[in-house]
């Protein structure tokens, strides 16, 4: 246990990349939806969703996939094994999930109580998705921080196993398994039942499904690194 720690405090030691970076990335989009609502006169009082919120989420992603790859060799260089290695990578991207959660949260209580920042703005309110309490907010926005970290991660063990052909292999045959779902839900004229689907769970029925897909992606990694190549 005392090696897992040790190896999520050695990735803590690059905080610009994995702790400050994807709040400056949001609150440049913050800033960047604030101009576009004031300069396009939104009507007070009509809330006005964006889609900001959205780059953090994108970031976690990829640096799970940095996280994850670009350091494995010095790890396993000063004798740390693959297995604590990964756990401690994982519990690095726990950590942060957690923490970045509990601040959307804040921040969304905020948004609430001025108003949507005195323009009608949501951007830390999703809707469905963040739009409850502010303890369901923070879980939700943790497993889904969570699950791009650990997905991030994914992608950063293939490119490290079979280096650019074996991700770009990966990436194609998840848009495989993708198009053809939804050429299957088309051809069968199913989209009514999806759509109801999503809309009878609830949000928190929906971050149950999600993080089970994290933790089940944290175990196929756990197995992938054992033949992580360095």
């Amino acid at each position: 246990m005392t090696t897992v720690m040790n190896v999520t405090r050695y990735h803590l030691v690059d905080r610009i990349t994995v702790v400050a970076l994807p709040w400056c990335i949001l609150a440049a989009a913050f800033a960047l939806d604030v101009v576009i609502l004031v300069s396009a006169a939104a009507t007070p009082g009509t809330p006005h969703p964006v889609g900001g919120i959205a780059s953090i989420f994108v970031f976690v992603f990829a640096a799970g996939l940095a996280t994850a790859n670009r350091s494995l060799p010095f790890g396993l260089a000063l004798g740390v094994s693959r297995r604590s290695y990964y756990l401690g990578t994982i519990l690095l991207g726990v950590i942060l999930a957690a923490a970045d959660g509990l601040a959307l949260a804040g921040l969304q209580a905020v948004e609430r109580s001025t108003d949507g920042w005195g323009i009608s703005m949501h951007f830390f309110q999703v809707p469905y998705i963040l739009s409850g309490p502010w303890y369901l907010t923070w879980l939700t926005s943790s497993v889904v921080l969570g699950l791009l970290f650990v997905y991030g991660a994914w992608f950063g063990l293939v490119f490290r196993r079979w280096n650019l052909i074996g991700l770009a292999v990966f990436g194609t045959v998840q848009a495989a398994v993708v198009t053809a779902g939804a050429l299957a839900v088309t051809w069968n004229h199913a989209w009514t039942s999806v759509g109801h689907f999503f809309t009878t769970l609830s949000a928190a029925g929906l971050t149950g499904v999600l993080a089970a897909v994290a933790i089940g992606l944290a175990a196929g990694g756990f197995a992938m690194i054992r033949r992580a190549t360095v």
